[in-house]
């Protein structure tokens, strides 16, 4: 199994013994992406849409270190801390895929995400 690290500047660092994604052969693991500024490791305390949209340009951003996009995007999970905000979180998730080839996922509340966060998003990918 050939294994790979993708690690890029424009996504937070890990916060514990983990990588931002491992590519194993043609398919990328990208770990749960909370709404953490890369540049300072704050957590952007705004509105879930502006969270949101700071995750999916985490993810996007590790996707790109890896040469992929969205379309290679086969799986997705959601955690959220509340699940009134499935609305708000999937229409701007939404924004990223194209329906007809959007991927499988899951949307699971959760009681607490690391550093208090409201959502978190992990994905799968293959080139």
């Amino acid at each position: 199994m050939k294994k790979k690290i993708i690690t890029t500047l424009n996504a937070p660092a890990p916060i514990g013994p983990y990588n931002q994604a491992v590519l194993s052969d043609k398919t990328l693991y990208i770990s749960g992406q909370i709404p953490l500024i890369p540049d300072t490791m704050e957590i952007l305390n705004s509105t879930i849409e502006e969270e949101t949209n700071l995750v999916m340009n985490n993810l996007k951003a590790i996707l790109e270190t890896a040469q992929m996009t969205f379309k290679n995007v086969v799986k997705t999970s959601i955690f959220l801390s509340d699940m009134n905000d499935f609305a708000k979180v999937n229409d701007v998730y939404g924004r990223y895929f194209d329906n007809d080839f959007a991927p499988a996922r899951e949307t699971i509340a959760v009681k607490a995400l690391p550093k208090s966060v409201r959502v978190e998003i992990s994905m799968i990918a293959v080139k």
